[in-house]
This record gives C-alpha cells, structure tokens and sequence, in this order.
C-alpha cells in the first residue's frame, strides 16, 4: 500500500522497503505498506518548504474552506475509517467512531477559529508614532503522532498548522499508519495544493534526524513518550528550533466521600478502560476514602467482571485488546511487582483463556489493591488495564499523593462538594482537571501538561497560537 505522499502525489519509498500492520485482536497481518526513510523525509522536506509562501499567503477563509471539506469528508467516511482504526489499533466501535469525530471536531474548531486570529493595535505614547501587531505562522512544519489514537493526535497538530499558513509533514505512528494513509487519500481527493500536506511512513529514527537537522522545518510538534520527547527536545535546543511536547502521564482519580459508591465506581470503570488504559489521560491512580473503600472495591470488581473482552469489530465487545505484546509484557510485570510487595488482585490480572484469544494481545481488565509506594504501578507511566486503589483519610494528604510524580498531563476528581472541588482544582499540578467528568478533551480546549508532561497547548486558541510569531510593527508618523 502506498504510505508515503509528497508534493501531491503518491511515491515509492527510495529504499524500497515495506512493513508489514498487525490486527491487535487476531495476529494477522492486515496490509502491508511502503517504508521510507531519510531520503523521504527530505523530499517532504523540500517539497512543504517550497509550498509554504503560497499556502501562508492566502486568507484565512481559503485555508479555512480546506479544513472545513476536510472535517465533512472525515465524518462522512467515519465507517470505513473506523473498520480500518479497529484493525490497526484494537479499539471498540463506540471508541473508533468517538476518535474519527474528535479529529473531525479539530478541523472544524480550526476552520473556525483562524478567522478570529488576529493581531493588536497597541496605544501609542507619542502622538507621531503608531504600534500594532500581526500573526505570521512559523514555517514548514513536522508533526509526529503516536499509535494509540492516529486520527485525532495527528489532527490536534495538522488542523492549527494547516489553518495558520504552515505547510505540514506527518509522521505517524509505522505500526499504525492506515487510518492516517486514508486521510491523505482524502485530502488529495479534497484537493490540498501540491506540497502543503505530506505523509512519510518510515523509520522514527532516521526521519526525526532530518526534521531536527534540516533549517527548513520551523517547529516540531511530537506526541509520545518522555524519554523520545527529551531527547528532541535537546536537540531542537541546539538549533533553535521550535517544539511543542504532549508526553507521558500518571492521572490521579480522587473520590471524595459525598459521592455516591455506584456512580463513583460508573465512572472509574470508564475513565480506567477507555482504550484499555491505552490513552495519555487515563487514570491511572484511584485514591478513594477509606470510609468507601471497601464497598467502591467491591462495586468496581462486579463490573468489571462484567466487561466483555474481543474483537472491536464485534458490536457487543466492551473492550478490546492491547496494541502489542510489549502492553501485554508490561502488565503481567506490573502485577508481578504488585504481588510481590504486599498487593493483592481482585479481579483480572492475566491473559483470558481459549481459542478466541490465543492469537491476540488480549489481557483482562484488572483491579488491584493494597498498593503502596514502592511499587512500579505508581512509579512509571502505566499504558495498561491495571486499576491499582489507594486509600486516604484528608483531602491534604490525598492532594500530596497526587502530586508526587514527575507528570502533570491530567487529573480527575468526583465531589459535589464546591469547596474541595475548588482546592482540588487548584492544588493539583496537571493541565487538565476534570471535576466529575472523565472524558474532558475537546477541540475548543488547550490540552497539554505541566512538569514532565510536556511543553505548550494544543487545542483552544493556545494551539493555534503555537504556530505563529508574532510580528511588531512601529509606524512614525
């Protein structure tokens, strides 16, 4: 399949390597794809360099009318590009379709919202002199997006660059490009100019070397994990060069005493095992009053046992399988650590039996308890299905566990209670707190974190901004 689209148009890969994608839930192969490589890289290179003065030269509505056909044509699509998410990834149905309309939304917010991006007049001190300001997007742009959710990720970085005047090179994910390869098929269909959109599929490696060294790329826009997220960031430094980070997380989920057991434990199920825990902002750390604790347990472990685990294609499936069998080793590892240092499973904690699962990265949702500092589960980003409980006695204390991690992506909090969801939402050091509300990302929102978690916003007008200088200009009169 073709992979790799520059200048318009789609090209073999100059080493003439291919990959072959994976089906999470079954171990087939489902396509091969072109693989390129550095020399792909730098034609992108080339060609979104020499397209960006006629991209960033025209109006805001031209580029604007772009993102909107290209929000319609995605939404129209969504079945198709749905069966294509579940197969290369392993979501559910309801998860697929929630993804292809959010990376939807992001094209539409932007068509939206370049409109109203503008610059200041500023008052003068001097009655001959005038002051204003005006936007100017930043240049060639590379946007590397991660596996666990392609469309929306990669459409978080594409819609503000496309709707600022940037022209873009995409390098997603090389074990999960289809869905993306069916984006540009639609832009191409759409009609996007000859090198203002660009799609490598290839070694991270060799084309994040080219996207750093190469002066024409102005900004790099990663999303992934910390350790990768560093070192671009090192050397982007080096070059002076622009970058944008959305790196790992490690999202506290507090249960305040005033809400109801049953409801609290609705919620903790969905914010755990959503993706099955596959998601930047997942919870991972569920801290619960010890006056509940032992009935919130006893609610989560019923339902639970309650998900059913298979294939996203099957209609009636609540979860579906781990992406790879690296999420399936991380886990059994975690609950290894778990049991040996004084926790105990409730629910879950390996892989379920039969034919039906034998060939797939399958794992059953788990729940755990008695955890405690020591273990790996509260100590490393946990891209896994595990809900480890913690228990607390003051809202003090639980807000000093929260914080004590070097990520600051996201936070949750279930209250009624005004003045701790007010201390809640203050104290705690993560850029997005949601208070009830576990799913709180959305086009017309910054998302982004703070510590470790990354650099700068995307969504909201900040994600916008992240794609322009700011020009000063001073008349005398």
């Amino acid at each position: 399949m073709n992979s790799i689209y520059i200048n318009g148009a789609w090209t073999k890969p100059v080493s003439g390597q291919t990959k072959a994608i994976e089906n999470p839930a079954t171990g087939e192969q489902v396509e091969t794809v072109d693989y390129g490589g550095k020399e792909d890289a730098l034609s992108a290179v080339k060609a979104a360099s020499e397209a960006f003065e006629s991209w960033s030269s025209k109006t805001v509505y031209e580029r604007a009318d772009y993102l909107r056909k290209l929000a319609d044509a995605i939404r129209e699509n969504s079945d198709e590009l749905s069966k294509t998410l579940i197969q290369e990834v392993g979501k559910t149905q309801p998860e697929s379709l929630g993804e292809i309309n959010a990376g939807a939304d992001q094209y539409e917010w932007y068509a939206e919202e370049v409109k109203r991006s503008s610059g200041d007049v500023i008052p003068h001190r001097l009655e001959n002199r005038r002051h204003m300001t005006i936007r100017h997007p930043v240049g060639p742009v590379a946007a590397i997006s991660p596996w666990n959710f392609p469309i929306l990720l990669s459409a978080r970085k594409l819609a503000p660059a496309l709707a600022a005047g940037c022209t873009v090179i995409n390098r997603p994910a090389s074990q999960a490009p289809l869905t993306m390869i069916k984006i540009f098929n639609i832009m191409d269909e759409i009609g996007f100019p000859k090198g203002v959109v660009n799609l490598v599929v290839g070694n991270p490696g060799e084309c994040s070397e080219v996207f750093v060294a190469d002066d024409r790329i102005k900004k790099i826009s990663f999303t992934g994990s910390l350790e990768v997220g560093q070192q671009l960031y090192v050397a982007c430094a080096s070059r002076m060069k622009k970058i944008s980070l959305e790196l790992g997380g490690h999202s506290p989920f507090i249960i305040l005493p005033d809400v109801p057991v049953d409801h609290a434990a609705d919620n903790a199920v969905f914010a755990k095992y959503r993706n099955m825990g596959q998601v930047c902002i997942s919870a991972s750390r569920f801290y619960v009053h010890h006056s509940m604790k032992s009935a919130f347990e006893q609610k989560v472990v019923e339902k639970v046992s309650r998900l059913k685990i298979g294939n996203g294609l099957e209609p009636t499936t609540d979860v579906g399988p781990l992406f790879e069998k690296k999420r399936v080793d991380d886990s059994l590892r975690l609950i290894s650590d778990i049991k040996e240092k004084g926790g105990k499973i409730l629910v879950g904690g390996k892989q379920p039996a039969g034919d039906k699962y034998s060939k797939g990265y399958f794992f059953e949702p788990t729940v755990a308890t008695d955890i405690n500092g020591d273990m790996q589960i509260l100590k490393e980003e946990p891209f896994v299905p595990i809900m480890p409980i913690i228990g607390y006695e003051t809202i003090e204390e639980v807000i000093r566990m929260a914080n004590d991690t070097p990520y600051g992506l996201a936070a949750y909090a279930m209250t009624n209670n005004l003045k701790w969801a007010t201390e809640i939402a203050e104290k705690i050091e993560a850029g997005i707190i949601g208070i009830n509300d576990c799913s709180p990302a959305a086009a017309q929102c910054p998302f982004g974190g703070m510590k470790k978690s990354g650099v700068g916003r995307e969504g909201w007008k900040q994600g916008l901004e992240g794609y322009y200088e700011t020009k000063y200009i001073s008349f005398g009169l």
